[in-house]
């Protein structure tokens, strides 16, 4: 079973958030596409500043930031480990019984069948990510344990890891149960094992997508690919623009990687030119609310008090997150 597990998943390193953050090839092609941006739209002063301003990296915003990331690294790596042992088992119980209802497992390998099965791996956990962040948005009960991630008054790369731990729970369940029946069927139908190609060209999507300023989704840099290509890839600025407080930019941009789960579910924004942005949480009106989770302990618990309270007023699952913010304007009067 442990050859198993290693031949189908010998590369975790997109899991652990360290990876993610502190690689230097990534931080190196992030550097140069920021100082092209600084090149391209002469802005005032020294690179270094421009790259670091102080009013972002020394707001208490980027401090709890900081402290979320120590956390969620740890945690990150015990959700690797689960990932790790769901993902395999779902995939070998559909596979198992696909081969018994058939009585069919020999597909004869190629490197083309592998690479399709490949990217279509890629897209099932891509629609996966969208998938959670949609749910995490339109359900109040979830809705506080991702507006930890949008309580952000100021982003850096660090913000990335600025989420709540059942945010990132509940993405292993999703990626364990649709994705192991995605490489359940792939398996089966396509290459009959699952060989390093097949993952390397996940690996490859995953790392493309990050030398091309994945970096700065979380960032003050404005980086935009494009109104043609916004509608196939997801580009920081459009995620800034997730991340406003602007009643328009409310619930758009879910996707992580690929715009087409936006694009095809209604939910995409592609920016006309540059916008100025404000972030934090904010109600249907845009109006920004105080730091609902200004210390770690506020961070961590407060989304389970608020989710408690939701529980105890005896209402629906199914309502808006406005209805959880509406709750909050209520307590801060």
């Amino acid at each position: 079973m442990i050859d198993w597990f290693s031949r189908v998943f010998p590369d975790l390193s997109q899991t652990f958030a360290v990876a993610y953050l502190l690689s230097p090839l990534h931080i190196a092609t992030t550097i140069v596409i920021a100082w092209l941006v600084w090149k391209y739209s002469r802005v005032g002063g020294s690179f270094a500043k421009y790259l670091f301003p102080k009013e972002i990296y020394r707001h208490g915003s980027s401090w709890l930031d900081i402290k979320l990331a120590i956390f969620n690294t740890f945690f990150l790596a015990t959700g690797a480990i689960a990932a790790l042992v769901m993902l395999p088992w779902v995939t070998l119980q559909v596979h198992g019984y696909l081969v018994m209802l058939t009585g069919y497992d020999a597909v004869e390998d190629s490197i083309a069948r592998a690479v399709f099965a490949g990217v279509v791996l890629f897209l099932a956990q891509d629609f996966c990510r969208y998938v959670n962040h949609f749910i995490h948005h339109k359900y109040k009960y979830l809705w506080p344990f991702h507006a930890v991630h949008h309580s952000a008054e100021v982003m850096t790369p660090i913000t990335f890891l600025r989420a709540h731990p059942v945010y990132y729970a509940l993405q292993v369940v999703l990626m364990s149960l649709l994705g192991g029946v995605v490489y359940g069927v792939v398996l089966f139908a396509l290459v009959g094992n699952i060989t390093a190609t097949t993952v390397y060209v996940g690996v490859f999507i995953w790392n493309a997508y990050v030398f091309f300023g994945a970096h700065l989704r979380h960032s003050h840099i404005w980086l935009s690919y494009g109104r043609v290509l916004e509608h196939v890839l997801i580009s920081p600025a459009q995620h800034q623009v997730h991340h406003s407080s602007d009643p328009k930019h409310h619930d758009k941009n879910f996707g992580e990687v690929l715009a087409i789960w936006d694009w095809m579910f209604g939910t995409l924004y592609v920016p006309r030119g540059k916008e100025d942005l404000t972030f934090g949480i904010a109600n249907g009106k845009g109006e920004r609310l105080p730091q609902p989770y200004p210390t770690l302990r506020d961070a961590l618990i407060g989304p389970f008090e608020e989710v408690w309270e939701q529980v105890a007023a005896g209402t629906s699952f199914d309502l808006n997150k406005e209805a959880t913010i509406k709750t909050k304007e209520a307590a801060q009067k």
